[in-house]
């Protein structure tokens, strides 16, 4: 697929429908309608120096991206900005990278690059998502030797509280997981490498009583490996092995056994949304992903939290979650848990430690959640654990803060970007202020 039919497939449809659809009052929630945005207007640019004026303008504004967010990080007490109208994307064989403008989802970004012979070096497992967001946020997929989507940034060209353009390189650490505070990210260079194909095989009823003794094992079983559980049995109902190139299922894999058909994460639940498996080959963007890009995911059914706890302590921290089962599990579609690698972005739950994220996807039930969230929070809190920031916590800013050693720096950083607080707002205020 060229340049130019990659925007017209994309983005074709944006300029015609977009602004009356996020104007209306159902667009004005997030995609699992879980928050209603406060901000009173949104504005939809058709150029960078529209943006740029439209920074100018604002005292408080906030960009907003594939709303895939669970709580208030991209909202503002002022205005919104949205670069859905904004699509460019170009590759770069000689840097090895690809420049894609912020808005655009990575399901797209994957299918242009895929085109011109290349990949990125993991996806979520939503392609669905925003470039922008998952970046200034840590999202993630699974890997021990993968991490997060941040990782892969060499570039972000930003529009600053005063309305400069500047570039960021991802040699400035505290640039890149930002959190949307340094201004309107409107560019951002990613690493990609030659295309690959990935084959995934799912295996059901592992014991978690492998995963004392072997869980790195487990984990470096494949390229990209999950596991779900919902807290019953002591095990993981499924375990998902996405692995480079064409594999075969194993007869016995810790004791859990293939299955003979593609299946959803769900029990019960219709697998038509979800990558294919069986160990059947295809293009990686097509396997690492859980859900298929042409299935627009529902809105409205689940909520989501998250938390990021050393890798060296994984099995501790899974004992003391499995604490609280009956509590958890009346609440609960599912949980997931995947390996992330260390990095060194200041503002990434993964910062300086190999981690484990468990990762809990509930019914659309806030009362309850609310209720179980501290109780998981304490039973991890011997671990440090942090949340992921776009998801639901309730963790006291006090002991938040006290998890992110370069906090002080990353404070001063925004205070130079936007000394005027033009892109705090409530979330940052009430999770970064000492």
């Amino acid at each position: 697929m060229n340049k130019r039919q990659f925007l017209k497939t994309s983005g074709g449809l944006i300029a015609s429908s977009m602004l009356s659809r996020l104007n209306a009052e159902e667009q004005r929630k997030n995609w699992a309608g879980n928050y209603q945005f406060k901000a009173g207007k949104v504005y939809l640019p058709n150029s960078i120096q529209e943006v740029q004026e439209i920074v100018r303008q604002h005292e408080k504004l906030k960009a907003v991206g594939a709303r895939h967010s669970f709580n208030n990080i991209a909202d503002s007490p002022g205005a919104q900005i949205s670069l859905e109208r904004l699509r460019s994307i170009s590759v770069d064989p000689a840097s090895r990278t690809v420049t894609v403008t912020a808005d655009l989802k990575y399901g797209d970004v994957a299918r242009y690059v895929t085109g011109e012979g290349w990949a990125l070096h993991n996806l979520a497992s939503l392609p669905h998502i925003s470039v922008a967001g998952a970046c200034a946020t840590g999202t993630h997929g699974s890997g021990n030797k993968n991490g997060n989507l941040s990782t892969a940034v060499r570039a972000m060209e930003v529009v600053t509280a005063d309305g400069s353009l500047v570039t960021k390189s991802h040699e400035e650490a505290g640039a890149v997981v930002h959190l949307g505070g340094l201004g309107v990210v409107t560019k951002i260079t990613l690493a990609i490498q030659p295309a690959y194909e990935v084959s995934q095989v799912v295996y059901e009823n592992l014991s978690f009583t492998h995963l004392e003794r072997h869980l790195e094992e487990i984990f470096a079983s494949g390229y990209s490996v999950s596991l779900f559980t919902d807290w019953q049995n002591h095990q993981a109902t499924q375990v998902w092995v996405k692995s480079r190139g064409a594999v075969k299922p194993q007869s016995d894999f810790y004791g859990a056994k293939p299955a003979t058909k593609k299946l959803h994460p769900l029990a019960g639940h219709s697998a038509e949304s979800c990558t294919d498996q069986l160990g059947v080959p295809g293009a990686w963007y097509e396997r690492l992903p859980h859900f298929k890009m042409n299935f627009t995911p529902s809105s409205g059914d689940e909520l989501q939290s998250e938390y990021f706890v050393p890798r060296d302590r994984a099995y501790e921290a899974i004992l003391a979650v499995e604490k609280l089962r009956d509590q958890i599990t009346p609440h609960l579609m599912i949980t997931e848990l995947r390996t992330i690698d260390a990095d060194n972005l200041w503002m990434s739950p993964c910062y300086k430690r190999p981690s484990m994220a468990i990762h809990f996807t509930w019914k659309p039930e806030w009362p309850a959640v609310k209720n179980i969230l501290p109780l998981i929070e304490e039973q991890l809190a011997p671990f440090e654990a942090r949340p992921h920031w776009a998801k639901l916590f309730t963790m006291p800013p006090s002991h938040l803060q006290s998890l992110y050693e370069k906090l002080p720096a990353f404070r001063a950083l925004l205070k130079q970007y936007d000394p005027t607080g033009k892109f705090r707002n409530e979330y940052l205020s009430t999770n970064l202020s000492p």
